[in-house]
């Protein structure tokens, strides 16, 4: 074999062995590439089934809700506003004034009890949701909770008007509710301060925060009912959740849902 097919072969030798290495690297490439997208696709089959999962769990817990705020209206109102005619005819037809002002007493708290059930039947319902802003709603929040005395609320916001749908507007409802019961509950905090703003690029932007006694993340192997259901919550509309807490300086809430691009 001559220099010349010698150098032929070696060429050719090289050539096949960089179109190999090049069909390996192609190969690797793409099986790479088709596993990337096979995960992906595994990972958003599993977020979307997720999601499917909290939402069957809020709605089921949505219509325990209704069910009760239905029956609070229907069954026990019923029965509260018949005691309360009752208790008005003894008071129209009691003649003596120490026994009339000891039933005026009880008509008082029947009344009071009346409306606040009243009130916590709206809550429940859709309905109060639907027909009022997101503003109204968890102001109302606030001044149910300031007229207990147990700790203070304050509620700021940057706009006069937000257009919710109503799923929004459950959500921010319900977290803030539940924030607040668990400081009322565990914190022993003496202030919580709500604020909901919007931007250009945020929908909307929930910040709740307590004075309270806190507690240690580290500490806590597992949340609670009422943290589940708040991260639960602003994960079925795609929102960011954040809860930081410390101990003796209070707990901070931090959600938000960005607009859409």
């Amino acid at each position: 074999m001559g220099k010349t097919e010698l150098l032929i072969v070696i060429i050719l030798f090289n050539i096949f062995f960089v179109m190999f290495v090049v069909a390996v690297v192609i190969y690797i490439r793409n099986y790479r590439q088709r596993k990337k997208e096979y995960l992906n696709e595994i990972e958003m089959k599993n977020e979307i089934h997720q999601r499917e999962l909290l939402a069957t769990q809020l709605e089921i817990q949505q219509a325990t809700m209704q069910q009760i705020g239905r029956e609070l209206h229907d069954n026990i109102g019923q029965k509260l506003t018949l005691v309360s005619l009752y208790v008005q005819q003894m008071l129209y037809e009691n003649k003596v004034p120490e026994v009339n002002e000891r039933i005026d007493q009880v008509s008082q708290i029947i009344n009071q009890s009346l409306q606040d059930l009243r009130s916590l039947s709206k809550t429940l319902t859709d309905d109060n949701i639907n027909q009022k802003e997101i503003v109204t709603l968890i102001q109302e929040e606030a001044d149910n909770t300031n007229s207990f005395k147990k700790c203070k609320v304050s509620f700021e916001h940057n706009f006069k008007q937000l257009d919710l749908d109503f799923v929004h507007k459950n959500v921010l409802l319900r977290i803030t509710q539940e924030f607040i019961q668990n400081s009322i509950k565990h914190s022993q905090c003496r202030n919580i301060s709500i604020t909901l703003n919007t931007s250009e690029d945020i929908l909307w932007e929930l910040k709740i925060k307590d004075d309270g006694i806190g507690f240690d993340e580290d500490k806590i192997t597992s949340g609670g009912i009422g943290l589940t259901n708040m991260k639960n919550r602003a994960e079925i509309i795609g929102a960011d959740f954040k809860l930081e807490s410390k101990e003796n300086i209070g707990t901070a809430l931090h959600i938000i849902l960005k607009k859409q691009a």
